[in-house]
C-alpha cells in the first residue's frame, strides 16, 4: 500500500514537473515583431530572426543552460535618426558656432550590427560619434559665409564622409544628412553679424529693385502717354492731309469742270458764228446776184452815177471792212485778254494754293501746247477769222451795191464768174473789161452814137 502511494506520488510529481516544463518552454517561445530583428547567438551559429529572414519565431533558451543556451540582441529594422541639436563646430578660420544636424539610418546587415554592438543604444552612440566626426571634418575645411549660403551641398558632403564608415556597423544612410540650423555660440555673434549684413544687403537690393520697378513703371507710363499723344497727332495729321487732299481734288474737279464748260461754250459760240457767217455770206451772195440782175436795164444811164456811188461804196466798204476787222481783232484781243486773265488768276491761286490749283495751270499749259502743236486746229481758227473777215467785207459790199445804182451785165454762166466783186471795176482787170466794153460799143452804130453823146457832152 505504501509502495503504491509512493508510486502515485512520484507520478504526480513527474506530471507536475512535465506540465511546468511545458509551460516554461511555451514561455520561452518568441515571435519577432515586424519592426525588429533578433540576432540569436548560439554555441555555434549567429542567426537572425524577423521579417525577411528564414524564420521569425524561435525559443529563447537561457544562456546558462549548457549546449542550448543562447544570447539575443534586439535591433530595430525601421528607420531611426541621430539628432545633434547643439553641436559646437568651427569653420576654417576657427570661428565658433553651433549647428543642428539630423541623420537618418537603417540597419542593412543585422548580423554585422550584432557583432559590433551589444545593444541598439550602443549602436546609436557609436553612430552619433561617427556623425559628429564627419560634421567637424567637413565644416572645418570651409568658411562660415560659405557654410551659411550652401547648406544642401554640405549635407551631401556629410553623407559622403559618413558612408564608408557605416558599412562596418551594418548600417546605411536613408537620405543625406541634413544641416538644419546654424547659430552663434554663447560668446559669439558671428552668425548674427552675418545675418545682419545679409539682411541689410537684402533690404538694399529690395529697395533698389523697388526703386527700379517704380522708375520703369513711371517710364512705361510716360512712354504710353507719349505713344498715345503721337497716335493722336498722327491721326489728326492724317485727317488734315485727307481733308486737304479732298479739298484739292474738289477744287481741281471744279476747275476742270469750269474749263470744260468754257471749252464747250467756246465751241458752241464758234459753231454759232459759223452758222451766222454762212448765213450772211449766202445772203450777201444772193443780194449781190439780185443787184446785178436788177442793175442790167439801167446800164447805160447809170454808168456815170455808178462812178460816184461806187467811190462812196468803196470808201464805205473800206470803212466797214476796217470796222469789222477792228471788231474782230477787238474780240480776239478780248478773248486773249480773258484767257490771259484766267491764266493769271490760275497762276495767282496756284501760288497761294499750289497743291489745289496746279492742275488748272497744267491744263492751260497743256491746252496751249496742244494748240501750238496741232496745225489742223490752228488752220481751223484761221479759217474762222478769214470767214469772219470775208463776211464783213461781203456785207459791206452788199450794202454798197444796194445803195449804188450799179448794173453789171455778165455773159458768164453766173454773176460770180462775170464779176466776182465790185472792186474789180476799179482794178486793172476792171479797166480792161470797161475798155473792151467801150470798144465793143464803138463797133455798132447805136453804141457809137451813145459814146459820141457822152464824149461831146459838156460838163455843167
Amino acid at each position: 500500500m505504501l509502495g503504491t502511494t509512493l508510486m502515485l506520488a512520484a507520478i504526480a510529481v513527474a506530471a507536475l514537473i512535465g506540465i511546468s516544463l511545458f509551460f516554461w518552454t511555451i514561455a520561452l517561445r518568441r515571435v519577432v515583431p515586424v519592426n525588429e530583428v533578433h540576432i540569436v547567438q548560439t554555441r555555434k551559429n549567429t542567426v537572425s530572426y524577423g521579417k525577411g529572414f528564414a524564420s521569425n519565431t524561435y525559443y529563447e533558451w537561457p544562456s546558462r543552460i549548457p549546449m542550448i543556451g543562447l544570447v539575443r540582441v534586439t535591433l530595430p529594422v525601421s528607420n531611426f535618426s541621430i539628432d545633434l541639436p547643439d553641436y559646437a563646430a568651427y569653420d576654417k578660420e576657427r570661428v565658433p558656432f553651433l549647428v543642428h544636424v539630423m541623420a537618418f539610418f537603417r540597419i542593412s546587415d543585422s548580423n554585422t550590427a550584432a557583432q559590433r554592438v551589444a545593444s541598439f543604444e550602443e549602436l546609436k552612440e557609436q553612430l552619433t560619434a561617427i556623425v559628429q566626426g564627419s560634421v567637424r571634418t567637413v565644416l572645418a575645411a570651409h568658411e562660415i559665409d560659405q557654410i551659411m549660403l550652401d547648406r544642401s551641398r554640405f549635407g551631401e558632403a556629410f553623407t559622403k564622409e559618413v558612408t564608408p564608415q557605416l558599412g562596418g556597423w551594418g548600417v546605411e544612410a536613408i537620405k543625406n544628412i541634413e544641416l538644419m540650423d546654424i547659430r552663434d555660440s554663447k560668446e559669439s555673434e558671428v552668425i548674427q553679424n552675418i545675418m545682419a549684413k545679409r539682411t541689410s544687403g537684402i533690404e538694399r537690393e529690395s529697395r533698389l529693385v523697388v526703386a527700379d520697378n517704380a522708375r520703369q513703371a513711371e517710364m512705361a507710363e510716360i512712354a504710353a502717354k507719349r505713344e498715345i499723344e503721337m497716335s493722336r497727332q498722327q491721326a489728326a495729321e492724317q485727317v488734315g492731309l485727307r481733308t486737304a487732299e479732298k479739298e484739292k481734288n474738289v477744287g481741281v474737279a471744279n476747275e476742270q469742270s469750269s474749263q470744260q464748260v468754257k471749252v464747250q461754250q467756246r465751241e458752241t459760240a464758234a459753231k454759232e458764228m459759223d452758222v451766222v457767217q454762212v448765213k450772211n455770206v449766202r445772203g450777201a451772195e444772193i443780194n449781190r446776184e439780185v443787184a446785178v440782175i436788177t442793175a442790167a436795164p439801167a446800164k447805160e444811164g447809170g454808168i456815170v452815177q455808178a462812178d460816184a456811188a461806187q467811190q462812196g461804196a468803196i470808201v464805205s466798204a473800206e470803212g466797214s471792212k476796217q470796222q469789222t476787222v477792228l471788231t474782230a481783232e477787238g474780240k480776239l484781243e478780248a478773248a486773249k485778254r480773258n484767257a490771259e486773265g484766267i491764266a493769271v488768276e490760275g497762276s495767282a491761286k496756284g501760288t497761294a494754293e499750289t497743291a489745289i490749283l496746279m492742275a488748272p495751270v497744267d491744263a492751260q499749259i497743256k491746252l496751249a501746247e496742244k494748240i501750238g502743236s496741232d496745225q489742223g486746229y490752228q488752220n481751223y481758227l484761221l479759217g474762222i477769222r478769214n470767214i469772219e473777215a470775208a463776211q464783213a467785207v461781203g456785207t459791206a459790199q452788199a450794202e454798197a451795191l444796194k445803195s449804188a445804182d450799179v448794173k453789171v451785165i455778165s455773159n458768164a454762166g453766173t454773176p460770180s464768174k462775170g464779176l466776182s466783186s465790185v472792186m474789180d471795176l476799179f482794178s486793172a482787170d476792171g479797166g480792161t473789161a470797161i475798155a473792151s466794153m467801150l470798144e465793143g460799143l464803138a463797133q455798132s452804130p447805136e453804141g457809137k452814137k451813145v459814146l459820141e453823146k457822152f464824149a461831146n457832152k459838156k460838163p455843167e
